[in-house]
């Protein structure tokens, strides 16, 4: 008979706040007032300026772009639980995360309309760019925390993905590498529960992504993803043991996407209104909403101050976006490498010659 190997695993479920806005005294993290009301801000802001990102796209004033709508709670939660020092790693879907950290609204509506100056990250915003291919964020993220441990730098790094993402390679050798070299690392799945079309169940046997940190020897927690006080807990958490050289933690954020895939996707064609419908019950922004409001913490006005606020941000924000003007030609040569290679060159000479009327 072979011999069984003892295996001790478990993975923790971690929910503060319900969808009646109540919440677990017991496990809530020390925020005050004011930081809890900057969250919601942030969370309110995130929906407004997808909602304006949508009409932009269908007044065909941006390209194709995926909303973050029903997931603010995933990013904001987490990125609020950031030192500035630590550094963010977006999929493609982190506007919400962005905004938190720092990225002005203007610079996230050049990136969707195609002009590359959007990503030029300014130097106080510790932000990666947005990267589509999927999965390939979190190798770069699992090197850039690396470099930290290698300077023996008190600095960590968020990487944000799919669940989608977690059927690719680039996952799975990431937290290897995280789990071998205990790196500073704080890996967020954002489980919305499709990968595009393909729904969570055909993607993986396991029974939660969470427990998929084990085998790496890594740590997985499998929070509520609604919730924003279990995000930041965990997260919270999850930092400080990364900064703390006890290696890095998978954090399985359990959540929705209440729009579709992208702009060029019609999630009616493989999920049910129904289904959509059950999960707006839990929106991440309602919860915290009533968990104010319960609080004697916000008012009316103070919603309607808000949202007066917000749409000026935004507008201010799209009126920006559009007084960038033309790129200069030559920027594709110089930020294509660190160093500009002799063929660049001769070709960006040439393109001053031509812009010269030379021959």
């Amino acid at each position: 008979m072979p011999k069984q190997i003892a295996f001790k695993g478990s993975i923790e479920y971690l929910q503060i706040l319900k969808e009646n806005g109540k919440v677990d005294e017991k496990l809530m993290p020390s925020l005050n007032k004011n930081e809890i009301i900057r969250m919601y801000e942030l969370m309110v802001f995130s929906r407004k300026f997808d909602d304006k990102l949508l009409a932009l796209q269908r007044q065909g004033k941006i390209g194709t772009f995926a909303q973050v709508k029903g997931q603010e709670a995933c990013q904001v939660g987490s990125c609020y639980a950031m030192k500035q020092e630590d550094w963010m790693f977006p999929a493609f879907r982190e506007a919400a995360a962005f905004l938190t950290r720092g990225l002005p609204a203007e610079m996230i509506i050049e990136t969707v309309a195609g002009d590359e100056r959007g990503n030029k990250i300014p130097e106080d915003v510790n932000c990666f760019t947005y990267s589509v291919p999927v999965a390939g964020q979190i190798l770069h993220a699992v090197g850039f925390a690396w470099g930290f441990k290698l300077r023996k730098e008190r600095k960590a790094v968020v990487v944000f993905f799919g669940d989608g993402a977690t059927s690719k390679g680039d996952f799975h050798e990431g937290l290897n590498f995280a789990g071998v070299f205990k790196i500073p690392i704080v890996f967020i799945c954002q489980n919305n529960q499709y990968a595009i079309s393909v729904p969570r169940e055909k993607q993986t046997a396991s029974e939660t992504i969470a427990q998929k940190a084990l085998a790496y020897g890594i740590d997985g927690i499998q929070v509520d993803g609604n919730d924003l006080f279990a995000v930041f807990k965990a997260t919270q958490e999850a930092l400080k043991k990364a900064k703390d050289g006890k290696g890095a933690t998978l954090i399985e954020c359990v959540t929705y996407r209440l729009g579709d895939h992208t702009t060029a996707d019609d999630s009616s064609k493989y999920r049910t209104k129904k289904e959509v419908d059950e999960w707006s019950k839990k929106d991440p922004i309602d919860r915290v909403k009533k968990y104010l409001e319960s609080k004697k913490y916000w008012k009316r006005e103070d919603e309607e101050k808000l949202f007066k606020k917000v749409e000026e941000k935004i507008n201010d924000a799209v009126i920006k976006a559009e007084k960038i003007g033309i790129p200069d030609v030559e920027d594709m040569f110089k930020y294509m490498y660190k160093e500009m290679p002799w063929y660049l060159e001769e070709q960006l000479q040439e393109v001053k010659d031509a812009g010269n009327g030379s021959s």
